[in-house]
Parts: C-alpha cells; structure tokens; sequence
C-alpha cells in the first residue's frame, strides 16, 4: 500500500487528500500544520496531522517520512530557502519507500509577457521576491530529486478558488473590487482541479514541470461581474487601476500580465479539468452551496 504525506494541509493540500482516498491502493493520508488548533479540527480522517512550523526538525515528522511513498510539499519558502529541505532534507534521502516527490510552485515564476501566451518553455523573469523564492526552491527540488533518484513533478499553480475562498465572498462580504487595467488577465485554478491533478500524477509518477491553470485567461473585473450575476448582487463600479487604492502585494499582482497555458499537464495524464474556466468553476460552488 501507499502512503502520501502532505507538507502544509492547506486549502490545496486538503483538496489533494480527498482525492488520495478515493484511490485504494493508498492509505489515509498523513501531514503537517503549523498549530495546535488546526491539528485537533483536520484530525478526523487523517493517518496523522503532525505540527511543523518551518522552524526545526521534529522526530515526528521525520518518523511519519520514513513510511511515506509520496511526499507533496506546498510550504512556500522563506528568505532561507525551502525549509522541508533545510530540516528533512536527509530524512528525505534516507526515506526507503519514497517513490514520488510533488512540489507546488506558482505561475508568478514566468514575471510579465504583455499579455501573450507562454508554456513551460517561457524564461523566468518573475518580478518580486517571493517568485524569486520560488525560482530558487524549485531547483533546489530538481536537484534533490535527482540526487535522491525518484521523480518529482512540480505544478506552477495559477491563482486558486473554490469553495470558501472565490468571488462570491468578495460579494457578500463587499469586499470585491472591479480594477480596471486595460489588457490585463490572469489565469485561474479551482482547487478541485489542483486535488485530481496531484492524485492522477501521484498514481502516475508523473515525472516534470507543468502549469496548472485553467483554459481561459480573463480580465478580472469580468469573473466579478459573471459571479455578481449568479448570485443576485449588484456588479461593483470600475475602478481604474491608476488610481485604485491597492497594497503593494495587491498592485504587484497586476505588474505580470500572461496568458498560461495548460496543454502540457493535459497532454501527460490524459485529461480535461474539470472546470476548464471561471463560468464552470463558479456554478459548481454555487451548486454545491445549495
């Protein structure tokens, strides 16, 4: 049998498990969190739900690597690097049923390109520190894996909703703001699609590097108005970009501006997502809010 575990159950991460159950040939997935509180709530359903706060070694964890086929890491890396490979790295080498490493990075690797279409062949010309980051912990994973000698697949990950975490919020809690850039776009994910994709390359052993982001790039304000449209509320006015009051890390969102593209990731396993664009994603977190 296998056994995945999961540095960082986040939303994604989460997603990911409940995809691994419905596969037999694993176990109940395993993995870590940075508290006490969030430990005790994802407990049920879980093999283990262990601390890690990016910060030191545990012998926990490093036991529960020691029994892990698959291991997906979505912590992001801080100034120091990867900090899974900083603490486990020889945990991670010396781990005798690793078969498959999974490592979540981010499209904000590719920087700006004027709005065109780019592939995993695009140069990485990412403009702020915490691509940069990324640029950097993505290699240190190449290597690793090479070193170690398994696979590792790597999913750039476009901007991700679902349910809980989508326009609709933004909506209903009058928070979502229609920005307007002229030209701008930006691919998104439903966290749906990131669970099946992780699953399908776990089983696989799925060997590269892929985007994972959604058919139809679109301007912003548009998924805002479909979205307000869907449930009944007002479309939020415009705001031009020039003047909209946003934080630094909100504006450098708008500094990249790409249309991404996913043939690779479809191609390798065979499919089509499951919500291929912003219409399909948000009708199925309105249905399954019903």
């Amino acid at each position: 049998m296998r056994q995945a575990f999961f540095f960082g159950l986040g939303f994604s991460s989460q997603q990911s498990v409940r995809f691994f159950e419905q596969d037999p040939d694993f176990l109940p997935s395993s993995g870590t969190v940075r508290s006490r509180e969030k430990a005790d709530s994802l407990a049920r359903g879980y093999h283990q739900v262990l601390l890690f706060d990016g910060s030191e070694r545990t012998a926990p964890v490093a036991d529960a690597i020691g029994s892990a086929t698959h291991v997906i890491q979505s912590i992001a890396p801080d100034e120091n690097g990867d900090p899974v490979l900083r603490h486990f790295r020889d945990d991670l080498m010396n781990a005798p049923a690793l078969e498959w490493l999974c490592y979540y990075s981010t499209v904000g690797v590719y920087g700006d390109f004027d709005g065109d279409w780019i592939d995993e062949t695009a140069p990485l010309v990412p403009r702020n520190m915490r691509s940069d980051r990324r640029v950097l912990a993505e290699q240190d994973w190449r290597d690793f894996a090479a070193a170690r000698g398994v696979p590792l697949t790597i999913l750039r990950l476009a901007g991700i909703y679902g349910p809980g975490r989508s326009t609709f919020d933004k909506l209903r809690d009058g928070t979502a703001r229609r920005v307007i850039k002229p030209g701008q776009v930006f691919n998104r994910i439903h966290v749906a699609d990131i669970g099946r994709v992780t699953a399908l390359a776990a089983a696989a052993r799925l060997d590269g590097t892929f985007n994972l982001a959604d058919d139809e790039p679109t301007p912003p304000q548009d998924v805002i108005a479909y979205g307000a449209g869907l449930i009944g509320l007002p479309v939020p006015p415009d705001l031009p970009y020039e003047t909209a009051e946003m934080t630094p890390m909100q504006r450098s969102f708008y500094r990249d501006n790409k249309r991404v593209s996913n043939r690779a990731i479809k191609d390798a396993l065979g499919i089509e997502l499951l919500y291929p664009n912003y219409r399909a994603g948000l009708q199925n977190i309105l249905e399954s809010e019903r």
